[in-house]
């Protein structure tokens, strides 16, 4: 596990792939998988993308009047 190819055949990998996940994963190397020599996938480890926080909720929130306007005298209620 420790000596993880970065290359392998897919006959290879076919045969081996849950090992080759597992390795994949702790080691955090990516492999290659070729036929007849040739790439064509390649098996890399997961990394969860993180949402950028600003404008995380656009399109999520409403707003419902005049949000930046001056408040008149008639709109505030207050016990006298």
């Amino acid at each position: 596990m420790a000596n993880l190819k970065s290359e392998i055949p897919a006959g290879e990998f076919k045969a081996k792939c849950l090992q080759l996940m597992d390795e994949v994963e702790k080691s955090k190397q990516e492999i290659v998988i070729t036929k007849y020599g040739k790439p064509v996938a390649k098996l890399v480890p997961y990394t969860q993308e993180r949402k950028p926080l600003c404008g995380s909720l656009k399109g999520q929130v409403t707003f419902l009047g005049d949000i930046v306007g001056p408040i008149g005298e008639d709109d505030w209620e207050a016990n006298d």
